[in-house]
């Protein structure tokens, strides 16, 4: 895998190439997040899961971001979809984000994200079989969740194949990212 793909400063979120970027970073960081599953390293990878979905709703914003400008009411909002909103993906704003994604047709969207949030407290806080500060009871179950949202995370990339600029570094993270899919599925 090739991890100095995550190294590299991203292009501006104005640039062709953004969108590319942070698919990769989505793909490399699922393929982490995986790595991590089978080092029975589960709150790493519960937190490289939500990392690669914030990356893959950056793209999806960028990618849209047309269709989103006329979603969004005042100036203010606009300004504030392109500085901040798609380079950063506020953990906050996710869910907001995502409703508007699903406003311009991405289906799906809330309940993904409404997982990767409930990752991204399970990294902080681990399992509570009390469910108060984790959505977790146990870390079986956050496996489960990681491996679903990376699942979720594959099946959205490539959906959006046609609509990007494909080329082989996209191809050979997905590919890797699958093999590992498939080598952890079956363990």
């Amino acid at each position: 895998m090739n991890t100095e793909t995550l190294e590299k400063p991203l292009p501006k979120p104005s640039m062709e190439d953004y969108v590319n970027a942070r698919l990769l970073e989505a793909l490399v960081e699922a393929r982490l997040a995986l790595e991590f599953l089978g080092r029975g390293l589960v709150r790493n990878a519960a937190g490289k899961a939500f990392q690669s979905w914030r990356a893959l709703l950056a793209a999806l914003l960028r990618l849209d971001l047309d269709r989103l400008m006329q979603v969004v009411k005042t100036d203010e909002e606009r300004r504030w979809l392109m500085e901040r909103a798609i380079p950063r993906v506020p953990t906050s704003r996710m869910m907001a984000l995502s409703k508007m994604l699903s406003d311009v047709g991405y289906a799906g969207l809330l309940p993904d994200t409404a997982l990767a949030l409930s990752l991204h407290d399970y990294q902080y806080n681990g399992p509570d079989p009390d469910m108060a500060l984790s959505k977790f009871r146990s870390r079986s179950d956050a496996a489960a969740a990681v491996l679903e949202l990376v699942n979720e995370v594959v099946r959205r990339i490539e959906e959006l194949k046609p609509r990007v600029k494909w080329g082989n570094e996209l191809e050979e993270a997905l590919r890797e990212l699958k093999d590992e899919l498939n080598r952890v599925g079956k363990s």
